[in-house]
C-alpha cells in the first residue's frame, strides 16, 4: 500500500497525486504552477487516519491554501474556523494549521474534499465532481460503524450522498440537519466556512459550534466504547 506523509490513507484508492482526469483542471493547475512554482499544485489528499470516526467533506482546495500548501483547508480563510473548532471540541491537536509539516494531528477525524484539485473560479463542474466521486466513495467505504460525516455546503453534501450511493432527494441540504444514512453512517450539514460565508455572518462560531455539539453528542457513545 503507498502512503504519503502526514496521511494514513490508502492512496491508490482515496487519492491519486498524478490524476488528470478532469482535463479542464488538469490544464488549470499546469497553468497555476507556472505562476506559483513552489506550491503544491497537485490533487490534495485526504488529512487524517482512515479510520476516524469523523470525516469532514469540503468542496474543493483554495487557490492559495490547500492547493499551495497540500493540506486541506491550511493556508486559507476557511481553515480558520475549522481547525479552531476542531481543536476546541478536541478533535485536533492545534487550533491553526499552518502547513504540512507544522506538528498538526487530527484525533478521530478526517478532512477531504468532493473534488481533490483546484477549479477555476473555486467553482468544479459537475462532471468534475462526478469524475472525483470515485476517490469520495473509496474514503466513506472506510467509515466505522455509526460514524459521522461533516458536509461543508450543498456540493460536499450531495457528493457524500453519491459517493455512499444515497438517494439525494431523500436527504435534502440545510444548515445543522441531521440524516440517519442507511450504511449506519449519520450525515450532518453546515453552511461551507468561506470567508465570504462568515464575513456576511451567514455562518457563524457559534452556529458551527452548534453542529460540532450535536456531532459530539452522536459520537460520544462510541467514542466511549472504544476509548477514544
Amino acid at each position: 500500500m503507498n502512503r504519503v506523509s502526514n496521511f494514513d490513507v490508502d492512496v491508490d484508492k482515496t487519492y491519486d497525486p498524478d490524476c488528470r482526469r478532469c482535463a479542464r483542471l488538469a490544464h488549470f493547475l499546469d497553468d497555476v504552477r507556472g505562476l506559483h512554482p513552489a506550491y503544491f499544485c497537485r490533487p490534495v489528499p485526504p488529512f487524517g487516519d482512515a479510520r476516524a470516526k469523523l470525516v469532514v467533506v469540503g468542496l474543493a482546495p483554495g487557490m492559495h491554501g490547500a492547493n499551495a500548501s497540500g493540506r486541506p483547508f491550511t493556508g486559507d480563510h476557511a481553515g480558520l474556523l475549522l481547525y479552531a473548532t476542531l481543536f476546541k471540541f478536541g478533535f485536533a491537536t492545534r487550533p491553526t494549521s499552518t502547513g504540512v509539516d507544522d506538528g498538526l494531528q487530527l484525533v478521530g477525524a478526517r478532512i477531504t474534499n468532493a473534488v481533490k484539485c483546484l477549479p477555476p473560479a473555486n467553482k468544479p463542474l459537475p462532471a468534475e465532481i462526478r469524475t472525483c466521486n470515485t476517490f469520495l466513495a473509496a474514503d466513506l467505504v472506510q467509515l466505522p460503524a455509526g460514524a459521522a460525516i461533516l458536509a461543508l455546503g450543498t456540493v460536499a453534501h450531495e457528493a457524500s450522498l453519491r459517493a455512499l450511493n444515497v438517494a439525494r432527494r431523500e436527504h435534502p441540504f440545510a444548515h445543522g440537519a441531521e440524516h440517519a444514512l442507511p450504511t449506519g453512517a449519520r450525515l450532518f450539514d453546515s453552511y461551507h466556512c468561506s470567508r465570504y460565508n462568515t464575513n456576511t455572518r451567514r455562518l457563524t462560531a457559534a452556529m458551527f459550534d452548534a453542529v460540532f455539539v450535536r456531532i459530539v453528542q452522536h459520537l460520544n457513545p462510541i467514542r466511549q466504547a472504544h476509548g477514544t
